[in-house]
């Protein structure tokens, strides 16, 4: 397995309450990946630019830039637009936060308090996704490599015959 592929994926989570994130810490811990913390939208969108997620858990009620306004603008950018993004709300959400979620391109969306062997499946999901996505684009790597490879040694061959 090459590097890219035996890295741990990174998960981001994203809360502005400090027990939220414990929870979610607690949750996915098992997981033996690497989980990075984010209290804000802002937070968030600073991660998202710094390092490559498999998966991003995402509250949807934040003071200032809220949950569906983050993944909006996670879906923006092109450099973070394919990552998945789970939604995070309380029993207490309007019914259409569901709608609104998918329209904005969340992946899947949950309530709290949400099972927790539910939301580690779910996660694993993505994660497994993100790993063969790395080795695909590793094995596209290598062949690009190869064709190169092998133009190099045609061309070769040809000013061979050429020259005899």
């Amino acid at each position: 397995m090459s590097a890219a592929t035996s890295e741990k994926a990174g998960i981001l989570i994203v809360d502005d309450m400090e027990e939220n994130l414990i929870a979610l810490e607690a949750v996915l811990g098992p997981l033996d990946q690497q989980l990075v913390r984010a209290r804000s939208g802002e937070e968030a969108l600073k991660a998202m630019l710094r390092q490559d997620f498999a998966v991003v858990l995402l509250d949807v009620l934040m003071p200032g830039m809220d949950g569906f306004e983050t993944a909006a603008n996670i879906k923006r950018l092109d450099q973070t637009k394919d990552v998945p993004i789970i939604l995070l709300t309380g029993t207490d959400a309007d019914s259409d936060y569901a709608y609104r979620g998918y329209a904005i391109g969340a992946a899947d969306f949950l309530t709290k308090p949400f099972d927790p062997w539910l939301l580690r499946t779910k996660v694993n999901v993505f994660l497994e996704m993100h790993r063969k996505n790395r080795e695909l684009e590793a094995r596209t790597e290598h062949l690009a490599d190869r064709v190169e490879e092998l133009e190099r040694t045609v061309d070769g061959l040809r000013k061979y015959g050429a020259e005899s």
